[in-house]
């Protein structure tokens, strides 16, 4: 039996299909939308998989060549200048200027004087643009677009973290965007976001330009089930045997969620045990959780008394839905629904807690499965 040579948990970037788990319904939807020539808002919690689809269905894309595809994460951006510049960058670094498009695009933005560098480790080109004005980083924009929709095969650009735009200085920066974006053919997209409150106000507000110009798609987090059987068939496959009661309990402990459960079985997998038992794996989280306390008593530091009794009373509850029921402010000594309400408004801003809604409520959670199962275990 062959054994993997690599840890086949991977925490951060796509390396293949091979160490991908399940997101086949998500892929067939996301194909069929992008050869129908459908734009897509992808939206899901952080850290729950949506760059790494975003590269597999890049990967069945490239594979039959039907698309050039680019990838682009605009969470660092900070106006449409710097929007253009990532993007530029990306092109340049997933279309090289070894190909003919990358060659043309090249010389494209040396009609914009443009400052090009390259990485020294890495040999990724760097691309600095200054403008005078913001009709040049317009016009600029412009003619990528313009380019971009000239050529002979489709383009596919996934945009990631999207919901930046709305927090650029420029007020128009949306209707510029939407301007050139619905003029375009040959150019299509995935507008991919952690922020669901910004993302949803985005698309699917009548008032802003976005309005309705996609099809939204929520991640849900995998099937227990079929993440049960890529986890153990991962360890079987590098000649090792991990308890079903083992699996169930990172699951369980991750909430499924794809970077934390990622993340536990690459610890467990880099451990020198054969046989893994659900013990085992409680004192590797134990030994995870130890090693990251330095950090999470920053956070203490960030917040208001109130705002980390919440957080605490919230990670304790797992989920909740009430938060300013008498019950749950009295269990917790949080104080009136009104301080509830103000510190739950300031951990949503803050990312500390996310809200997930259905049909009959809201339930909130901590966002760190980590941070939770922290504050769980020490208060």
């Amino acid at each position: 039996m062959a054994v993997n040579k690599i840890n086949p948990f991977p925490t951060t970037g796509y390396i293949g299909k091979e160490y991908f788990c399940d997101r086949e319904t998500e892929l067939t939807t996301l194909k069929s939308l992008v050869k129908n020539g459908v734009n897509t808002t992808l939206i899901s919690p952080r850290r729950l998989g949506k760059s790494a689809l975003i590269h597999r269905l890049f990967e069945e894309l490239e594979t039959t060549k039907s698309f050039y595809c680019i990838y682009t994460d605009i969470y660092a951006t900070q106006s449409v200048k710097d929007f253009t510049e990532c993007l530029s960058q990306m092109i340049l670094r997933q279309i090289p200027e070894q190909k003919s498009i990358g060659n043309r695009f090249l010389d494209l933005l040396k009609a914009f004087h443009p400052v090009i560098s390259y990485d020294p480790l890495s040999g990724q080109p760097e691309i600095s643009l200054e403008f005078t004005e913001n009709k040049a980083v317009e016009k600029t924009l412009a003619s990528i677009f313009h380019f971009l929709d000239s050529q002979n095969k489709p383009i596919l650009i996934a945009i990631d973290e999207f919901q930046q735009i709305a927090n650029y200085p420029e007020t128009n920066t949306e209707s510029i965007l939407r301007s050139h974006i619905q003029r375009l053919k040959n150019v299509h997209f995935i507008f991919s976001g952690s922020n669901k409150h910004m993302m949803v106000e985005l698309f699917n507000s009548a008032k802003r330009p976005f309005f309705s110009s996609t099809r939204m798609l929520s991640l849900p987090v995998i099937d227990k089930d079929i993440y049960s059987s890529f986890i153990h068939d991962k360890f079987k496959d590098g000649g090792r045997e991990i308890q079903p009661e083992a699996v169930q309990f990172i699951l369980d402990w991750t909430r499924s969620h794809t970077y934390y459960t990622q993340t536990i079985c690459n610890l467990v997998y880099a451990s020198p045990l054969k046989r893994i038992k659900e013990e085992d794996v409680k004192n590797i989280c134990d030994s995870f959780l130890a090693s990251q306390q330095a950090m999470y008593i920053q956070y203490r530091r960030l917040l208001s008394p109130v705002q980390w009794q919440l957080l605490i009373a919230i990670a304790k509850e797992g989920s909740v839905s009430q938060p300013q029921s008498k019950y749950f402010l009295e269990k917790y000594n949080i104080g009136t629904p009104s301080n509830s309400k103000r510190a739950l408004d300031a951990l949503l801003t803050k990312e500390m807690i996310y809200q997930e809604d259905d049909l009959e409520s809201s339930r909130y959670q901590v966002y760190d499965v980590f941070l939770s199962r922290w504050l769980e275990r020490t208060f």
